[in-house]
């Protein structure tokens, strides 16, 4: 029987290893081990901070859900960084707003 998709929503990469580790490692295809391992090696922070952080990016009012989870992903470092995520849009954010994007990123980087 096909599978029928209720609902699409970006994930951060956080959120992707706890979903595969709530799995259990012994219960995991071969495709779910590579993409754990992965996730493990790529997360910078944990699921419930990754939440709190796309919420926290989201209550700007600067970022799209799609933009706010890569920049969770990959947790840019500069201002430089930051535009390269932002370039596909049609927008211009000024650097101000950037900056503040930063100071939130900063505030749940792993030390």
């Amino acid at each position: 029987m096909p599978r029928k998709i209720l609902k699409v929503q970006p994930i951060t990469i956080p959120e992707a290893k706890a979903i595969l580790e709530s799995l259990g490692e012994e219960t995991l295809d071969q495709f779910q081990r590579r993409s754990l391992d992965y996730v493990t090696k790529m997360s910078y922070i944990d699921s419930e901070s990754a939440r709190k952080l796309l919420g926290e990016l989201r209550a700007e009012g600067i970022l799209e859900e799609e933009e706010a989870v890569q920049i969770v992903n990959i947790m840019p470092k500069s201002i430089e960084e930051l535009r390269v995520f932002l370039a596909g849009g049609r927008k211009i954010i000024e650097t101000s707003k950037l900056e503040k994007i930063l100071s939130v990123l900063d505030k749940y980087r792993k030390q």
